[in-house]
C-alpha cells in the first residue's frame, strides 16, 4: 500500500514536480497535517489560522483533484492550525470553494473534537484528569475561564469514516500520527509499523536531504516493514535522517506514546535500500491498558502592545540592565494612583552583543488594550531619554525600526488546559458527520 504526505503542514507549500512523481503511480491514501500547538495558544483562542489562506488553498487545489481521480481518500488533520470548530469551518469553506471552481464531486467526512467546560469539569471531579506536569495542575477556575477547549483525537474516528468510504476526511484537533497510521491499520497492516511510519511521515520531507517540511514524502507499507522515499527526485531519504526524525519531539528515544498505546522502537532497524529509499522494520505496538485523550484549552489573559527598538551605542548597551530597572521603577511610580500593578505586566526582551549593538522589545500585557498602550508609551518614552552615569548624549538612546513605534498586538491567550483525560472510548469526544459535496 502506498500513502503520501503532501507536506509537513498544509499551507507550507511543496514542489509540483514532487506531487506529479507521487501520483505517477497508484496512491492509496493522501494525508496532510494542518496544525500544531507549536505557535502557542493564540490561534486556538482567536479562531484564526497561522497559515495563509491563499497558501492553504494552493496546496489543496493542486492535490485534491489528483486524490479524487485515483480514489485515494484525502485525510486532513487539525484543520486551520488549532482544530476548533471555527478552524474546521474555515478550512471547509476553502475545500468547498475549490470544489465549486473545479466542479468536483465527493463525500466528505468531518470530525469535530471540541469539548465543553462541563465535560472537563466532570472528568476532573471523577478523578479522570492526569496532569502532564506537576507544575500545571488543572483547576476548576481555569476550566471555567477557558474560551475554547479541544481534544486531540487518535485513529478511531478516522477509521470510522474510512469504513463509510468517504473521499475526504476533515478533522478538528488530531494527533499528527493518526492521519497516516489510521488508514494503514484500517487496511490491516501492523500497528507498530503504522505508528512508526506515521511519526516520521507527518513532517513531509523533514526526513530527507535536503531537509524541508515543504515537500512531498511517500511511504510504502509491507507486511514486515515500510519504506520511505521523497516525492522530489532532488531529495533522498537516508538512515541518519529517518532515524533522527523518529526522535523528533519525543521525550523517550524508544517509545512513541499515542492515545491507543505505545509504539516500541527498541528493536527497530533502519536500512538504506537505494540512494533515495530507507527501509524500517522491527517496531512493535503495545495497546494501552487505559485510554487517554489530550485536552487543550485556552483563556484570554490580557491585551498586548510591543515596542521594538535597537541600541547602537556601546555605553548604552553596557548600562542596559540599569536602564531597564530605571524604566520599570518609573512606570510603577507614575501609575501608582491610576493602575494597580496586577492590571499589567512589562517585560524587556533583549538580544545581541553588549559591546556594539542591542535589540530590545518592550512587551506590555494589560488587562485592557488601553492599559497596555499607556504602559508601553510610558516605558518607551522613558527608555528613549533615560540618563545613566557617564552618558554624554542628550539625544535618544533608541532607534525605532517602525513608525508608529508602538505595535498593538491585541488579545493574548494562555493555555488553561493542557492535560490528559481518561476516556471510556476514544470516540467519546468526536462528533462525526458526512456531507455530499457537489461542485
Amino acid at each position: 500500500m502506498k500513502i503520501v504526505a503532501l507536506n509537513g503542514l498544509l499551507g507550507y507549500g511543496y514542489s509540483e514536480e514532487a506531487l506529479e512523481v507521487a501520483f505517477s503511480e497508484k496512491v492509496d491514501y493522501l494525508g496532510v497535517d494542518a496544525g500544531s500547538t507549536d505557535p502557542g495558544p493564540y490561534y486556538l483562542g482567536s479562531g484564526r489560522s497561522f497559515t495563509d489562506r491563499a497558501a492553504v488553498k494552493r496546496d489543496l487545489a493542486l492535490a485534491l483533484p489528483k486524490a479524487l481521480a485515483q480514489r485515494a481518500p484525502f485525510i486532513i488533520g487539525t484543520a486551520g492550525g488549532a482544530g476548533s470548530a471555527r478552524h474546521v469551518a474555515w478550512l471547509k469553506e476553502i475545500i468547498l470553494e475549490i470544489a465549486a471552481e473545479k466542479g468536483l464531486h465527493f463525500r466528505m467526512g468531518i470530525v469535530h473534537s471540541d469539548v465543553t467546560g462541563d465535560y472537563v469539569l466532570e472528568k476532573l471531579e471523577n478523578g479522570k484528569i492526569l496532569n502532564m506536569s506537576d507544575d500545571f495542575p488543572l483547576t476548576k477556575e481555569n476550566v471555567k475561564e477557558s474560551t475554547a477547549i479541544v481534544s486531540q483525537i487518535g485513529i478511531a474516528p478516522i477509521i470510522k469514516l474510512l469504513e463509510e468510504k468517504v473521499d475526504v476526511i476533515l478533522c478538528g484537533r488530531a494527533c499528527d500520527t493518526a492521519i497516516y497510521a489510521a488508514p494503514c491499520i484500517f487496511e490491516g497492516f501492523d500497528p507498530g509499523l503504522a505508528f512508526h511510519m506515521a511519526k516520521i511521515m507527518e513532517c513531509g520531507g523533514m526526513c530527507s536531504e535536503p531537509v524541508a517540511a515543504a515537500d512531498v514524502m511517500q511511504a510504502y507499507m509491507h507486511k514486515d516493514y515500510f519504506e520511505l522515499r521523497p516525492g522530489s527526485p532532488h531529495r533522498r531519504c537516508t538512515v541518519d535522517r529517518v532515524a533522527a526524525h523518529t526522535l523528533y519531539e519525543q521525550t523517550n528515544p524508544y517509545l512513541i506514546f499515542e492515545p491507543d498505546g505505545v509504539c516500541d522502537l527498541t528493536h527497530s532497524q533502519f536500512r538504506q535500500v537505494d540512494n533515495r529509499t530507507v527501509r524500517v522494520s522491527g517496531s512493535v505496538f503495545r495497546e494501552a491498558d487505559e485510554k487517554t485523550l489530550k485536552l487543550e484549552g485556552v483563556k484570554c489573559s490580557g491585551y498586548r502592545t510591543i515596542c521594538p527598538a535597537t541600541v547602537y551605542d556601546p555605553e548604552t548597551c553596557r548600562h542596559m540592565d540599569q536602564i531597564i530597572q530605571t524604566v520599570t521603577d518609573f512606570v510603577k511610580e507614575n501609575t501608582k494612583n491610576t493602575l494597580p500593578p496586577e492590571n499589567y505586566s512589562i517585560r524587556f526582551k533583549t538580544n545581541g552583543g553588549e559591546e556594539s549593538s542591542l535589540g530590545i522589545i518592550m512587551d506590555v500585557v494589560g488587562k485592557t488594550q488601553e492599559i497596555a498602550d499607556t504602559v508601553c508609551a510610558l516605558a518607551r518614552s522613558r527608555m528613549l531619554h533615560c540618563d545613566y552615569e557617564g552618558r554624554k548624549s542628550s539625544a535618544g538612546n533608541l532607534a525605532f525600526p517602525f513608525s508608529p513605534s508602538d505595535i498593538h498586538v491585541g488579545a493574548v491567550y494562555e493555555f488553561s488546559v493542557f492535560h490528559l483525560a481518561k476516556v471510556d472510548s476514544l470516540l467519546e469526544t468526536s462528533k462525526i458527520t458526512i456531507e455530499e459535496v457537489a461542485g
